[in-house]
This record gives structure tokens, C-alpha cells and sequence, in this order.
């Protein structure tokens, strides 16, 4: 896995939608499964998005926990 992109779904927001301005980390799992039957969006935001869905659905959301503390250090 690749920490650059687990990295940008703790910085990166969702630019529409319900969630709007919401980082991709803090997407509830209904809603990235909803993408996952929909369809992903095109581009980067799709693959980041596709990237947490599969974070959520494997239950490894703790893998963001180191991340997220490196960031308060900063």
C-alpha cells in the first residue's frame, strides 16, 4: 500500500455531495459502499475513494491511526 495515498484521504476533501468538504477518511461506510455499487468517480478522487472502500470493508481503519497522529505532531 502506498502511504502517500493513505496519507491524501486524511487531507484530501470530498469536493460534492452530502459529504461535501468531509476528508475521504471520515466518509461513513454506507456511503462508500454506495460508490462501490454506483460506480467510482473518474480521476484521482475515484481511485482515493475506491482506496478507503476498501479500508472500510476490510475493517482497517485503525492502518490511518499512525497517520493521523504523525499529523498532529506537525
Amino acid at each position: 500500500m502506498n502511504s502517500e495515498k493513505l496519507a491524501l484521504l486524511l487531507t484530501r476533501e470530498m469536493p460534492y455531495g452530502k459529504y461535501k468538504g468531509r476528508k475521504l477518511a471520515e466518509l461513513p461506510g454506507h456511503y462508500l459502499g454506495w460508490f462501490a455499487r454506483e460506480g467510482f468517480p473518474a480521476g484521482e478522487l475515484g481511485a482515493l475513494i475506491a482506496l478507503m472502500y476498501e479500508i472500510d470493508h476490510n475493517n482497517l481503519r485503525a492502518l490511518l491511526d499512525p497517520l493521523r497522529a504523525n499529523q498532529r505532531q506537525r
